[in-house]
């Protein structure tokens, strides 16, 4: 009696160990994926691992222009995008976010958050909470100049500019939906404006912006 109970334990044991060897990329497949190791490629930022309370994550330091943090092995096409992220409440400093469907540092659509425009008291600045762009053609400057409203919209309810939140991103191309923390309505619901259906994932600061990044998951559409 005790042989088969063995042999099943054994059974068991190569399977997890076959699964585990499998890598980020193999295991995307079947199912959600935690990324809990750093992106092994970086663009124009340094990245430190952090300990918080319950969070274990990333940060990516302060530089000019726009930086990056990606899983090239992943290749992510329909799914959900999930993360926990902080800015600060420095006017015109602080832009964090995750890129998609990514190629290079260069060629990627992404979602990110501006946290100084959360609880402004200008309505304008507030309307500009959340942005939708698709590298290299549409910046976030010639969305807003020629589609002002439809690629950045305000974040209801606010979250604390210095504080976490979670962000939670479905994609079904070319749709695209932004929840933040517990809402069930979207902050933000675009099309994509990019041709690419599939590519990396990686995590997104803007110029002169860091930001720390936490409890990060991938789950595709099987």
């Amino acid at each position: 009696m005790k042989y088969p109970q063995f042999l099943t334990c054994f059974a068991i044991v190569h399977t997890v160990a076959l699964a585990w060897a499998a890598g980020p990329a193999d295991t995307l497949k079947a199912g959600a994926i935690v990324l809990s190791e750093p992106p092994p490629k970086l663009f124009n930022r340094q990245i430190s691992s952090f300990k918080e309370n319950e969070r274990v994550g990333f940060h990516l330091d302060e530089r000019a222009g726009d930086g990056l943090g990606w899983w090239p092995d992943i290749k992510f096409a329909n799914g959900t995008i999930e993360f926990d992220v902080r800015g600060t409440n420095v006017f015109q400093k602080s832009f964090v976010g995750v890129a998609f469907h990514g190629s290079d540092e260069n060629t990627y659509d992404a979602v990110y958050f501006r946290p100084f425009n959360f609880q402004a008291d200008d309505p304008v600045r507030r309307s500009h909470g959340v942005q939708y762009i698709a590298y290299p053609t549409y910046t976030w400057d010639r969305l807003r100049a020629g589609h002002p409203n439809k690629y950045e919209r305000e974040v209801s309810p606010a979250p604390s500019p210095g504080g976490w939140f979670h962000v939670r991103i479905v994609v079904e191309h070319p749709k695209v939906r932004v929840f933040v923390n517990q809402e069930e309505k979207p902050c933000l619901e675009v099309e994509q404006l990019s041709n690419r259906k599939s590519g990396w994932v990686g995590i997104w600061v803007g110029n002169g912006s860091g930001g720390d990044f936490a409890n990060l998951k991938v789950t595709p559409d099987l």
